[in-house]
């Protein structure tokens, strides 16, 4: 495929961190965030070509500050993939303290909406671009204890169903479930229970042929990585 200009944020870690591993040895050029500068810098050392960040999702001012310094030396991207999120302690709802619930809801809902105003603009200027924001199996369906994490998960959907409207011809907003796989995030609510799903790496190798074929004709739909 020809080269493309892919910026991932929640790069550092689990289905982000993958993508790098098939995306950069194709000769595209990726830009990617994380919160740690331990696991940026690690980054920088494995990809030097790369152009990682250490960037808060949450913070509004500094994703724009990254974005313009991004845009500004590689234009804006082809393909902009919102991965950044947690999941919430497994738990019925009323138990789950509130500043669980609002981390929730800023990483995962806020920080997508954050990365959308900082980079967007430029690809509508250009005319040009999809935007991938990873909903989940749980933003299309419930399950009991992870009440915090539908509510992100839905709502992301929502949410870039709606950009996919607003967006001009050419363009493509889509959410994506990338199925279950086997993350911190997701050792994190299920432990050692999460080992019976595949890893991060065999999943990337489905994943990062799809996302590099999605285009306009995809604009709005919720598609699922195939499993």
């Amino acid at each position: 495929m020809s080269q493309r200009t892919i910026v991932i944020t929640g790069a550092t870690r689990g289905l982000g961190r993958a993508l790098l591993d098939h995306f950069i040895p194709q000769g595209h050029r990726v830009g990617g965030c994380g919160r740690s500068a331990e696991h940026v810098a690690q980054l920088k050392k494995a990809y030097p070509k790369g152009e990682f960040a250490v960037v808060d999702v949450v913070d509004d001012a500094a994703v724009e500050q990254w974005a313009k310094t991004f845009i500004q030396a590689h234009g804006a991207p082809d393909l902009l993939i919102n991965n950044a999120a947690v999941m919430n302690t497994l738990g019925p709802l009323w138990t789950l303290p509130a500043s669980e619930f609002d981390r929730i809801i800023d990483i995962n809902v806020k920080g997508v909406a954050n990365a959308v105003r900082a980079f967007v603009p430029a690809m509508v200027a250009r005319g040009t671009g999809v935007i991938v924001n990873l909903s989940s199996g749980w933003g299309r369906s419930t399950s009991p204890e992870v009440a915090p994490y539908c509510a992100s998960k839905f709502a992301v959907e929502g949410m870039t169903k709606a950009l996919a409207e607003e967006l001009p011809k050419g363009m493509a907003a889509i959410p994506l479930n990338p199925g279950v796989i086997d993350t911190d995030m997701l050792r994190s609510a299920w432990g050692d229970g999460a080992g019976q799903y595949g890893n991060a790496a065999k999943w990337a190798t489905r994943a990062a042929p799809m996302l590099l074929s999605l285009g306009a004709a995809d604009n709005g739909k919720s598609l699922t990585v195939p499993g």
